[in-house]
């Protein structure tokens, strides 16, 4: 309660329990959050941006449907409540018998809880995202059917017992391995975040996207199980002067990513496991490459072959895309790992405090060269900063949750959030950070971002500096 301390330090403090509380009469009412609108795009609207694109005309459109799905939600309201007395149905019959769902599924009150695309954000479903709906998880584990997507030829079915694995290139011996043998081997679990090269790409030039599920949504946490990549290349003899490796998939892309070897010894997995099953169809099923800390293009999916080399191949992808423009009109290659970054994700965009009182500002904090640090909360734009609370155990190269208490007492506010990492990496304002880059990039945007709550409760995602 460090910022309230510091709100208020004239106040007498009780210790409860052995936790200090709020006085009486400052703060005695906690503050309720409307939840942004799931959804608020017609299957009209969005089939005419997948086919024609965002033009003018149909971004007034996007506006609309957000504020008049925003204009029909309503807050809660405790008067007269009938359920404090009534006994609901629930508690006076039978409940569903075992297994009535093999393989369980979320409550049905959850539904709108999922993976959502943005339309018109690539030519094809198939090469398209779905969203994580970050504003709606909680801790650091992203459930893998919540698992962001991110495909070049959309994702496909393959028959493990059919698949394969070869090792090839700077090797004594090439190696070809089946699921089974993997399976057989020494395994490791480790807990690490995946997040797109282009996540918050459209936020470079403008504030594009109205929740943070589509700001940055393409970002996930999960625990990976499978074989050291270290371990095959040392029976496949690899060439100790290597220095890349080449990972090839299996769909119909036959996606090719040049990866840096080095780094990939220490931590890099082919993974069949995810959050203690094994991977989703659409997160590589039945082999995937996790390399933590970089960006998910190189955590190639469907996972077929392992080159080693001497130098950077150069693939179409490494060409002509994941590439960032700068300024000079130069083109840097090969900028993979993912810099510290937060955001804040109770309360963001589209959500609206519905009353004063006390908020618990919660979100989330990564770093692809290490560990999370720090994390400081600012209310007024980045003018003044303090420090949050980190929950849970700190992992190398996974998501940290952090929260912080507020009390909102009706007053305009912007929210950031910004991370220090163990290497002394301190995430940037967005206008440092566009000094260096432009506006023009795509990948690689981790500015700190900005929500700004109105007089009305009314929180929307803007730009400071």
């Amino acid at each position: 309660m460090g910022y309230l301390r510091q709100q208020y330090p004239s106040h007498k403090w009780e210790c409860i329990h052995g936790v200090e509380h709020m006085p009486v009469g400052v703060s005695d009412q906690e503050g309720r959050l409307r939840p942004a609108p799931e959804s608020f795009l017609s299957e009209e609207l969005i089939s005419e941006i997948s086919h024609r694109g965002v033009d003018k005309g149909r971004r007034d459109l996007l506006r609309g449907s957000f504020a008049a799905a925003l204009a029909g939600a309503s807050g809660l309201t405790f008067a007269d409540d009938p359920n404090i007395v009534n006994v609901p149905e629930w508690s006076r019959s039978l409940g569903k018998p075992v297994a009535t769902d093999p393989y369980g599924q979320p409550s049905p009150f959850e539904a709108n809880i999922i993976r959502r695309q943005s339309p018109g954000l690539t030519q094809t479903d198939q090469a398209s995202v779905a969203f994580t709906p970050l504003q709606n998880l909680f801790g650091c584990i992203t459930p893998s059917g919540l698992h962001f997507e991110r495909h070049h030829q959309g994702w496909v079915d393959i028959d493990p017992q059919r698949h394969r694995l070869m090792i090839n290139g700077l090797v004594k011996e090439p190696l070809v391995f089946t699921v089974a043998d993997l399976l057989r081997m020494p395994s490791v679990s480790r807990m690490h975040f995946l997040e797109c090269g282009a996540n918050t790409a459209l936020e470079w030039g403008n504030s594009a996207v109205p929740t943070v599920q589509y700001t940055h949504g393409m970002l996930s946490g999960s625990e990976w199980t499978g074989v050291p990549l270290s371990l095959l290349l040392e029976r496949a003899g690899y060439d100790r002067d290597a220095r890349y490796l080449l990972a090839e998939g299996a769909d119909g892309s036959g996606m090719t990513r040049t990866i840096n070897l080095t780094g990939a010894l220490e931590d890099a997995i082919v993974a069949y496991g995810q959050n203690g099953e094994m991977l989703r169809p659409e997160q590589g099923y039945p082999l995937r490459l996790v390399v933590p800390g970089v960006q998910g293009v190189s955590w190639v999916k469907w996972l077929r072959r392992l080159e080693v080399g001497n130098k950077p191949y150069a693939t179409k992808d490494e060409a002509s895309h994941y590439v960032d423009l700068m300024p000079s009109g130069q083109l840097r290659q090969y900028t993979a790992i993912q810099e510290a970054k937060s955001v804040i994700t109770a309360p963001s965009a589209g959500q609206k405090l519905l009353n004063q009182g006390y908020y618990c500002i919660t979100g989330l904090a990564w770093s692809g060269r290490g560990s999370v640090r720090k994390v400081d909360i600012s209310v007024d734009g980045g003018r003044n900063w303090q420090e949050a609370r980190l929950e849970g155990a700190l992992s190398s190269k996974m998501l940290t949750r952090f929260n912080f208490d507020w009390v909102w007492r009706g007053e305009p506010a912007l929210l950031q959030s910004r991370v220090h990492d163990d290497t002394g990496y301190i995430q940037p304002q967005r206008a440092a950070l566009v000094a260096e880059r432009g506006t023009r990039s795509i990948y690689h945007n981790n500015a700190i971002q900005t929500w700004r709550v109105s007089p009305s409760g009314e929180v929307d995602n803007v730009q400071v500096g």
